[in-house]
């Protein structure tokens, strides 16, 4: 597991910045870390790359699904106390780790100027698929590409720094969705399992079982309590966390 000290988490960061491909995924993955972040004073940004169009399972929903969807992820924000939600509004499905969306993850990036950035993970996960839908891992690989090196070098998209958005050397990054073998950090939400709870359920339009859905995240965060080895009773989120600019690694490398 993952040192807190080393992973930035002992204390709260000033400014957190989570991507998602879809609206709801960042609140199964990260809501409980998230919420107890905001408590603490971190200011936190949300960016959905997608717009959430394919997702869904009622048919009387097709004709507004996007305002539907957009409308859920903000009020699941103010659930969790993220301040704000910027979206990319690429086509559900049809995410890539094109030139455009990495160029328009730096410019996020730089702009805001994050001490942690949250994505999804870039690896496909076989013992869940599901976790790897191929939006998660375009998310996961257009931010990685992002951060290293776009957004710490000064020559990658010279067109931000002409607009006042210099080069930033970013922290940490920490994926969640990961494969298992790659998690090496668990944040203890006990307390923050009912928020998380709520800000999932907001998303109705995604879910056609309510109590499966929660019987089921409430079972996995009690499985990374166990596989974090966190007290008997407890639940956990589970990430997958990377040093990128940290006292463990060499500048400029």
């Amino acid at each position: 597991m993952a040192d807190p000290e080393e992973t930035g988490a002992a204390l709260a960061p000033a400014r957190v910045l989570v991507f998602a491909a879809h609206p709801d995924d960042l609140d199964f993955g990260a809501a409980g870390t998230i919420a107890r972040w905001a408590a603490a004073g971190s200011d936190v940004s949300y960016c959905i790359m997608t717009d959430g169009d394919a997702g869904g399972f009622d048919e009387a929903h097709r004709p507004d699904i996007v305002a539907r969807r957009s409308a859920e992820q903000e009020e699941a924000a103010r659930i969790t106390g993220a301040r704000g939600i910027h979206y990319f509004h690429e086509r559900d499905g049809f995410l890539e780790p094109s030139y455009e969306v990495v160029g328009k993850t730096v410019e996020l990036i730089r702009r805001i100027r994050p001490e942690i950035v949250l994505a999804m993970h870039p690896e496909r996960a076989w013992d869940r698929i599901q976790k790897s839908h191929p939006d998660h891992l375009a998310c996961g690989e257009a931010v990685t590409r992002a951060v290293y090196p776009a957004v710490e070098n000064p020559y990658a998209y010279p067109e931000l720094a002409a607009a006042g958005l210099p080069a930033y050397k970013l922290p940490y990054l920490w994926f969640y969705g990961a494969p298992r073998e790659r998690e090496n950090h668990y944040v203890d939400v006990t307390d923050l399992v009912d928020v998380k709870i709520a800000a999932i359920r907001v998303h109705a339009s995604q879910h056609p079982d309510v109590a499966q859905m929660e019987s089921r995240v409430r079972a996995m965060m009690q499985e990374n309590a166990r596989r974090g080895c966190l007290p008997e009773g407890s639940s956990a989120e589970a990430f997958h966390v990377v040093g990128i600019n940290t006292a463990s690694t060499i500048a400029g490398f």
